[in-house]
């Protein structure tokens, strides 16, 4: 078991989401930075879709009551074992009795805690996220709140392993985030469609895991802002009323009735939703051969061994 001693501001279950569901209204939740979500669970010896805690801005304070080990990685929250401050991206044995704090993220939004074995809560409709509007899945279908107890499955203590440094993301860059444009591109001005690819967008602190909120040059529509809803995929990015884009993230809607002037590409999705509010992203045009392309690239290099034993 984990004793949660403080939540930190938002600490949920997630795991790698809750497909096949979108029919019913179901978003498919799971965690928003994938990447980082899976070096976590590979560095305690887990499958890539164990379940493990989503952080974010400022992580929690719990202590362990077995010996168990732990990974943080994602967004560089200070973590502390027992006040003695700890490497992220690292396997970490951990004690009966240990402390463990994350602190405020230093850049990016989320970090990731993976513990040796994964996180034991009752799997709701093929998955252990959290659902938080929907008050479904994690624990109790809500953010974790001080007091709370969780259970862990057991597992043999993994070797001890951390991710070799090239393959760490740099969340302070302003990411170049590649779509494809699409399904109703057509519904926009082309000036609309060269303000998305040629300037810079701020991100808003009404963010959240159902969508990034953006603000930057206006992105004009060349027929009306609305047109009979229709299914978001996962990256959408939708155009409203305001002429501002909003890219749909885990915890989207299932239809929406916007135009959606483009799709972010899969491999990119979880660094939008690592922007802090009041940093900023760009947006570049790929075409979907390209996009398939780099989507190749990119589960190779996840496939590859991206961490190294300890010494």
């Amino acid at each position: 078991m984990i004793g949660i001693l403080d939540a930190g501001a938002h600490t949920s279950v997630q795991d790698l989401g809750r497909p096949g569901q979108l029919c019913y209204g179901i978003p498919p939740s799971g965690a928003v930075d994938r990447y980082a979500f899976v070096l976590a669970n590979r560095l305690v010896g887990n499958a890539d879709g164990a379940a493990a805690l989503e952080c974010t801005l400022l992580g929690p304070r719990f202590e362990v009551d077995a010996p168990c080990a732990m990974a943080v990685t994602g967004a560089p929250m200070p973590v502390t074992v027992n006040g003695f401050e700890a490497p992220g991206w690292t396997t970490l044995p951990l004690k009966p009795g240990d402390v463990v704090k994350l602190g405020s993220a230093r850049s990016g939004v989320r970090s990731y805690v993976a513990f040796s074995g994964g996180v034991d809560v009752p799997v709701v409709m093929g998955s252990r996220s959290t659902y938080v509007r929907g008050r479904l899945g994690g624990f109790e279908g809500r953010a974790l709140r001080k007091g709370d107890r969780l259970r862990i499955f057991a597992a043999c203590p993994p070797p001890a392993r951390r991710i070799v440094r090239h393959a760490l993301p740099d969340y302070e860059a302003e990411p170049a985030v590649r779509v494809v444009l699409g399904p109703q591109a057509d519904r926009f001005a082309p000036d609309g469609v060269a303000a998305l690819l040629g300037n810079p967008y701020e991100m808003l602190p009404q963010s959240d895991r159902m969508g990034a909120r953006l603000r930057g040059a206006r992105i004009a529509h060349s027929r009306g802002h609305d047109i009979i809803s229709d299914g978001i995929a996962a990256g959408s990015i939708q155009v409203p009323g305001d002429c501002q884009p909003i890219v749909l993230l885990a915890d989207r809607q299932s239809t929406g009735g916007y135009p959606k002037l483009a799709t972010v590409c899969s491999f990119d999705l979880g660094r939008v939703a690592q922007v802090r509010p009041g940093r900023s992203l760009r947006f570049r045009a790929v075409t979907l051969g390209e996009a398939h392309e780099l989507l190749r690239k990119s589960c190779a290099v996840l496939a590859s061994e991206l961490h190294e034993t300890v010494r």
